[in-house]
């Protein structure tokens, strides 16, 4: 099954997609709203609200405001060694926030703070009900689904410090999207990722080279603190940005960039001049 967030015309709406057709979860206002109820798969099976054709909607960031936003750095053998760093033993984990995510179609605007605009392609794991100190063998169980990101950065604030932070949490810097599918339909271990730019393929990787697994993760993460529905886990990119290039290369206002995921979809988001 595979759901998303629809913009409307009164606002935003929980819905199931169908081939090409969406249909509404009615009493639903994005699919984070939706994962707080425990039946929510039979909700979403059922939904019969208002019908819009795909072609003609507008998608909004898949969960509008989770409780937490969760990322992990260095998570592919490739990027990590194109970065010139050891495999780290344990995650490298950072956190967005809700002002940071931004819709699968949405432009992006250039910073004109920070010339090094760089691309990275995800996959994101969706919580689907409250996972706190699970078992990576448990770890299955909660989650909801998956979809895409781009942890689009700002690599000169990024490298500013030794703390990633600030060159991350740009407002409306992250697509998510454009749909989640259940987790029962997709296997990560199976998928390839890709980005291109104007075209042009810059990632092309599976997902199977993941060195901390989206169970490892969750079982990780809520060892922490609790995971709760529609909390959202970005798992890392793969060789291939491009800051790690020679020469360098950076977005820049015109560009399009997209993030693809077998059986995921696109995220398609062009850069644009700053507000």
């Amino acid at each position: 099954m595979k759901l998303a967030t629809l913009r409307t015309d009164r606002s935003t709406a929980a819905a199931r997609l169908d081939g090409e057709v969406f249909t509404e979860i009615e009493g639903y206002p994005d699919l984070g709203a939706l994962l707080t109820e425990a039946d929510w798969r039979r909700l979403a099976e059922n939904a019969s609200g208002p019908r819009h054709e795909a072609a003609h909607v507008q998608l909004e960031t898949l969960v509008p405001n989770p409780s937490k936003v969760l990322c992990v750095g260095l998570n592919y053998k490739s990027h990590i060694q194109e970065m010139g760093r050891d495999l780290p033993s344990h995650p490298t984990m950072f956190a967005k926030f809700a002002d940071t995510l931004t819709g699968p179609n949405d432009p992006v605007e250039a910073v004109a703070e920070d010339p090094e605009l760089d691309w990275e392609g995800e996959l994101v794991v969706v919580i689907g009900k409250t996972a706190h100190k699970v078992s990576e063998e448990d770890a299955g169980q909660y989650i909801a689904g998956y979809t895409a990101a781009n942890d689009i950065s700002m690599r000169g604030w990024q490298f500013r410090t030794k703390e990633w932070l600030q060159g991350k949490i740009w407002a409306k810097s992250t697509p998510v999207g454009p749909v989640m599918v259940t987790a029962d339909e997709f296997d990560p271990a199976a998928a390839t990722l890709r980005t291109t730019v104007n075209g042009e393929t810059m990632q092309e990787h599976s997902i199977g080279d993941l060195l901390f697994t989206p169970t490892y993760l969750v079982s990780y993460l809520s060892t922490i603190l609790p995971l709760r529905p529609g909390d959202i886990i970005l798992t890392g990119t793969p060789g291939g940005v491009g800051r790690a290039r020679n020469p360098q290369i950076f977005l820049k206002s015109g560009d399009v960039v997209e993030v693809e995921i077998d059986g995921l979809g696109v995220l398609t988001n062009k850069i644009v001049d700053p507000a």
